[in-house]
């Protein structure tokens, strides 16, 4: 744990648009910074509606896909040829691959020369990001992933220049959002702040945006799943994504993504769901080595902490309410497969080594089997 005294760097976008009607800001900025060619990466869903970017015609590669990989990433690369301005429309597939293609495009670089920390070229494109989602919070990051379809592993870069020129963060981007997709990038945008908050390296200057975070979560999350034309729950919703992609930065996450990962790379589970059925059960676990944090947390999504068993069943019982199967094996996860995942997961050190507690490939394999 960091004190006050800690040195930290906390890096966000030049200018961030904030609020309803936001987007509209765009053409004009867009427009007085002098680019001429600005190329949309985006989902299907997003592809289909760039009207409402009000840029007129614009190129795009619109086939992101959930868990994209380094073939989707090549393929977004090569389309974006011409470009001088990548725009990451969508949630943060899209928008990790948007922060890559800034960097690659017109410049010969394939992934493996610039993956990992701080080996990313200085980019020849403008980066704007949009998201449509409340999850990630990968408008405002500097870290991308992507998968590599031959192991089937997380590939992580990090680099200042895939940090965005311009992010909007519009709220009424996010009101088609359907409920069961509401529910589980809400849940991704809770487990970024929590992980941050009581991580190794959990810092105060980013303690105060992990904690209004998860409270902004526990306050409209529910609210937005029931009834997703509540404004206000959705603004609360996209604050707290941005909260939690401003604590990825500097502190990133630990063991809940760690064990996440393989749902994702194996089963193709979206993100914020794999996250959702590990989140109770990390929580709970490391409850003992963060009480007094782990009882905010349980505070402010509405349970008491108590034991750790009372922990994970109240952390359940949140997830639970937003509709979400919270067993493994009902999302089509193997238990033959659980030894395995956990080896898998506990090779993730970049995030296992910040978890508040060191968990053993057993240990591992046991969250997985409370989880199934």
């Amino acid at each position: 744990m960091h004190d006050l005294t800690t040195p930290i760097e906390l890096r966000r976008p030049a200018l961030i648009h904030y609020g309803s009607g936001t987007l509209e800001k765009l053409a004009d900025w867009v427009a007085a910074s002098g680019y001429k060619a600005p190329f949309v990466v985006a989902d299907p869903v997003n592809a289909a509606r760039l009207s409402v970017l009000g840029l007129g015609e614009v190129g795009c590669f619109g086939t992101v896909v959930p868990e994209p990989d380094s073939d989707n990433l090549a393929a977004a690369v090569a389309a974006a040829g011409g470009a001088d301005l990548v725009i990451g429309f969508g949630g943060g597939s899209a928008m990790d691959l948007a922060k890559l293609v800034a960097v690659m495009v017109g410049q010969p670089l394939g992934l493996a020369e610039i993956s990992g920390p701080n080996r990313a070229p200085a980019r020849k494109v403008g980066l704007v990001q949009i998201p449509t989602t409340a999850g990630t919070g990968s408008e405002v990051g500097t870290r991308a992933l992507v998968t590599d379809p031959a192991t089937n592993s997380k590939i992580a870069t990090e680099s200042p220049h895939m940090l965005a020129d311009l992010a909007i963060i519009d709220p009424d981007l996010t009101m088609s959002v359907p409920a069961h997709v509401t529910a589980a990038t809400g849940v991704d945008a809770m487990a970024h702040c929590a992980e941050a908050f009581t991580s190794k390296r959990a810092h105060p200057l980013i303690d105060g945006y992990a904690l209004q975070g998860i409270e902004l979560v526990g306050r409209y999350l529910r609210r937005a799943v029931e009834n997703g034309d509540d404004t206000e729950a959705r603004a609360g919703l996209s604050l707290a994504a941005f909260y939690g992609g401003i604590c990825l930065g500097p502190v990133n996450t630990t063991a809940g993504h760690a064990l996440s990962y393989p749902l994702g790379t194996r089963y193709k589970l979206p993100h914020g769901i794999a996250n959702a059925l590990i989140f109770p059960h990390v929580l709970a676990a490391n409850a003992e080595a963060q009480p007094e944090k782990t009882a905010l947390i349980a505070k402010a999504l509405g349970f008491e902490a108590g034991s750790e068993a009372a922990i994970r069943e109240g952390a359940t019982a949140f997830c639970a309410a937003l509709g979400l199967d919270m067993r493994l094996r009902a999302h089509g996860v193997a238990e033959d497969d659980l030894g395995s995942m956990a080896e898998e997961a506990h090779a993730i050190r970049r995030l296992l080594d910040w978890n508040p507690r060191d968990l053993s490939v057993g240990e591992i394999e046991e969250i997985y089997r409370r989880a199934y």
